[in-house]
């Protein structure tokens, strides 16, 4: 969420860069703007009503110890008549702050001034690409490796619980659990502190990270509990750090977790939904930092580099995107997507976004620190994917399957305890 005190003092430029993101802030921002004034006018109000009945309320003390009652019984009355007033103003203040926040989470995260406009996925820029895209004869995409070598099961899964909720079985399952624990292991020795969170999370959370209200569609709700399964351990992690005031010698916060994520993929359909290219539960190992605005754009680079230095160590062809006005999310500033190449489809995929939220997420979390003067700022929240399983082991099986089988990345080798599927 947008600090108001941002809108109010650049309107007319928060306006312009939000038209990069396609969206037509000019009216509401303009109420904004309206309902800002009129809170501000309100407050006044009430803190000038409060100020003159604390200080009638002492004159009638002292009055009544002087004996003049009367005098005394005449200001109590107009006490009575100034705390009803009070009571007024403090209904409309309460109202107006309530609308304004309304619209307040209406607006999208501002883009970084380096993110250029565009409609759609189509019109990211690719800023870098490694590794052999030459695609030989014959290649099985990863539904068919799977059944083949009866490694994940997608008409069992289906069986059980629907569309999108695969079974993994024998080294398949070993192969998903190891690059879990190999995710992991990475990610702590690059300092990382890792964390187990809950899975299931409450609104004020999802509010948080601003899953709510922009992607409500999209989650898992249980009304009864009024609890969200959560698309990304994003929301758990960002919010353990929720209504806390940093020391800055304390930062940057890092933590690493690995949750299955739940998404309802609503609309999905085709293509992109065959195997494990989109599934409504997956596994994913997420990185989260919590970082001083004057080095969250460094820290958005290193995070970046340590997840193409993953895809590296897998020896799978990546490339990386820096998506455009069109593509980025609501509540992100600027983000970079890494995708890998899978031969087997012959189309990239997206494994990570590394995103830097800015103020955006922290805003609303009251994630701050304490600067100058013991004065208190709010924080940048960053955090990316490191990485998403369900195209990665679509990459691994497509990218090194070979006649006698799926040969296993050496990095892997310690984890799975076998070197080939076959």
């Amino acid at each position: 969420m947008l600090h108001i005190n941002q809108i109010r003092d650049n309107s007319e430029l928060i306006i312009k860069l939000l038209s990069v993101k396609n969206f037509d802030a000019q009216n509401i921002v303009k109420e904004i703007l309206l309902l800002d004034e009129k809170k501000r006018s309100q407050q006044k109000l009430f803190d000038d009503t409060q100020a003159e009945l604390n200080r009638i309320s002492k004159e009638v003390g002292i009055l009544f110890k002087s004996g003049k009652q009367d005098e005394a019984q005449l200001l109590k009355e107009k006490t009575v008549e100034l705390k009803n007033a009070a009571k007024e103003v403090n209904d409309v203040l309460s109202e107006t702050g309530q609308a304004l926040e309304k619209l307040l989470v209406k607006l999208p995260n501002i883009p970084h001034s380096s993110v250029r406009g565009g409609k759609s996925s189509e019109d990211n820029e690719i800023i870098y690409s490694e590794g052999n895209l030459e695609i030989p004869k014959g290649l099985l995409p990863h539904w068919e490796l799977c059944q083949k070598y009866d490694i994940i099961d997608f008409e069992l899964g289906t069986k059980i619980s629907g569309s999108g909720f695969p079974v993994y079985k024998g080294k398949g399952a070993r192969l998903q659990r190891a690059l879990i624990d190999f995710f992991i292991d990475n990610a702590v020795e690059a300092g990382y502190i890792e964390i187990q969170p809950p899975i299931f999370v409450n609104s004020e959370s999802a509010f948080g990270t601003g899953q709510l209200p922009d992607k409500d569609s999209q989650m898992y709700y249980m009304s009864i509990d009024n609890l969200y399964a959560i698309p990304t351990a994003e929301v758990p992690v960002t919010n353990l750090y929720r209504d806390l005031i940093f020391n800055a010698q304390d930062l940057p916060v890092k933590n690493v977790a690995y949750t299955p994520c739940f998404r309802r993929e609503a609309g999905s359909y085709g293509k992109d939904v065959r195997g494990l290219n989109r599934l409504h539960q997956f596994d994913k190992v997420e990185i989260v930092q919590i970082q001083l605005p004057e080095k969250s754009y460094e820290t958005l680079e290193e995070m970046r580099t340590y997840v193409c230095g993953l895809l590296r160590l897998l020896n799978l062809p990546f490339r990386v995107l820096k998506l455009c006005g069109g593509d980025i999310s609501f509540t992100s500033a600027l983000t970079y997507d890494m995708e890998v190449y899978s031969k087997g489809q012959q189309r990239w995929l997206e494994v990570s976004s590394v995103s830097n939220f800015e103020t955006f997420q922290a805003n609303r979390m009251k994630i701050r620190y304490r600067a100058e003067a013991n004065k208190t700022q709010t924080l940048h929240t960053l955090n990316g994917s490191a990485l998403a399983l369900p195209r990665i082991v679509a990459s691994l099986l497509e990218n090194n399957q070979t006649p006698d089988g799926i040969i296993v990345p050496e990095c892997l080798i310690p984890y799975t305890k076998f070197s080939i599927i076959n």
